[in-house]
């Protein structure tokens, strides 16, 4: 078992705050087992009985009846037996609660979700309220003004490389090797051969993430589109597109005819479901944000190569996304850049270029600019990858992570060179 030392310390940080803790992130990502186990046996060793922890997990068969908000209330309640006690109440996959009809009024729009039965419980004042969800509707605009700024999300993420390397066995290249191949899925990383690997995070997909967007928004996915959608995710991750793209795609490769529009509002049911993200471009030296294209990343490398059955293991592009995923944990804002120039064509007109930085970091008022990079072994190639970053005008970080194992060092240009291990096992190179 991982300590998620991350999540478990936020935890802690916010127990007994008045506040509903929302625990959100991609299904099987060990959202249970943080609030179920770990956070558990921490209160536990703190001094809390057994019967002040109330938890109930709603993806259960044997807990469906408690998928009606009234019920679920009415057994929390049931359970809360002394007043002067207080209460630790972990409710798993909220989202499973329906909305139902209020049984006792006569205006067909009255309706009673788990929001009731959460601010319910939030007036109590013996009670300490935990939800985990996997689908971040569930954390849309109206629901959040509904618990009126009374909740706290704490995003959870699959395993990260520093979580996995510190249990693994062999050095850091071959932990490395072993994560980009099959990500960070707690279950996944317990098997042995690549086998049980692959066949778990196949099934995943298919019978849990793919089955979850279908039932939500009854979909029936004709010819295939969302499982066609998914491939063409996964094979341009770190490339830039739109939907008018990949609705072009379809059309010449595929010979399936599929607005831009249809696909935009998939691609959006696959980020609820935390399963991919996307990042905008942000234009560095104009200061705005650039509309389209943009990049998508998976949420984790192992279910993106386990859906293209391995096949395609380009580091240049995994690193890319493990290193967008990792900034994304440490609770950065992440762009990708842009940085527009002029230079010289080969009959040695001037033109005007657009030079890309592959992500802008931003968090609080510091900023860093970061390049991925397989290797800079040969000066030509170095240059190409550091166009970008010596064409900005401002004094921010500037920081190009390669594959290659070195030791961390700033050339003329101010420009900080380290290995993607280092960078991914130590926050502290950027805070």
């Amino acid at each position: 078992m991982y300590a998620r030392n991350q999540y478990l310390s936020k935890l802690i940080a916010k127990k007994d705050n008045g506040r509903v803790k929302i625990i959100t992130g991609l299904r099987r990502s060990g959202k249970s087992v943080l609030l179920f186990e770990l956070y558990r046996n921490w209160l536990l060793s703190e001094g809390v009985q057994e019967n002040q922890i109330i938890a109930i997990a709603l993806d259960v068969l044997m807990n469906a009846k408690y998928r009606n908000p009234i019920e679920l209330d009415k057994y929390i309640r049931e359970h809360m037996l002394d007043e002067k006690k207080r209460y630790y109440i972990f409710i798993d996959e909220i989202q499973f609660v329906s909305e139902i009809q209020n049984p006792y009024v006569d205006d067909v729009d009255a309706k009673i979700t788990f929001v009731d039965v959460v601010l319910g419980l939030m007036q109590m004042k013996n009670a300490d309220v935990y939800i985990t969800g996997s689908n971040s509707k569930m954390l849309s605009s109206d629901i959040l003004t509904q618990f009126r700024d009374r909740g706290d999300e704490i995003r959870v993420y699959p395993i990260s490389f520093a979580e996995f390397y510190e249990t693994y066995e062999g050095d850091k290249r071959g932990a490395w090797q072993d994560y980009y191949t099959y990500g960070g899925m707690p279950f996944a990383l317990s098997l042995k051969s690549h086998e049980e690997k692959g066949h778990y995070l196949k099934n995943l997909f298919e019978q849990t993430y793919i089955r979850d967007v279908l039932e939500r928004h009854n979909i029936k996915n004709e010819q295939g589109v969302l499982d066609t959608l998914l491939d063409v995710l996964a094979s341009g991750i770190g490339s830039l597109t739109n939907p008018n793209k990949l609705s072009n795609t379809f059309k010449s490769e595929c010979q399936i005819l599929i607005g831009a529009e249809t696909i935009d509002k998939y691609i959006g049911y696959f980020e609820e479901s935390y399963l991919i993200a996307k990042s905008n471009r942000y234009d560095v030296k104009g200061r705005k944000y650039i509309s389209t294209p943009l990049k998508y990343y998976y949420s984790d490398l192992g279910l993106r190569n386990a859906r293209l059955g391995f096949r395609q293991l380009e580091e240049t592009h995994i690193m890319e996304n493990v290193l967008y995923n990792d900034l994304i944990r440490r609770d950065m804002d992440v762009d990708v850049g842009v940085v527009e120039c002029y230079g010289k064509n080969e009959e040695n007109k001037r033109i005007r270029k657009q030079l890309e930085v592959d992500f802008v970091v931003n968090k609080g008022d510091k900023r860093f600019y970061i390049q991925s990079a397989l290797s800079i072994a040969d000066p030509e190639k170095r240059e190409q990858e550091i166009a970008s970053l010596k064409k900005i005008p401002d004094s921010f970080e500037k920081i190009v992570v390669v594959r290659d194992y070195l030791k961390p060092w700033q050339d003329e240009n101010g420009i900080i060179y380290m290995g993607v291990e280092q960078f991914l096992l130590d926050e502290n190179v950027i805070h």
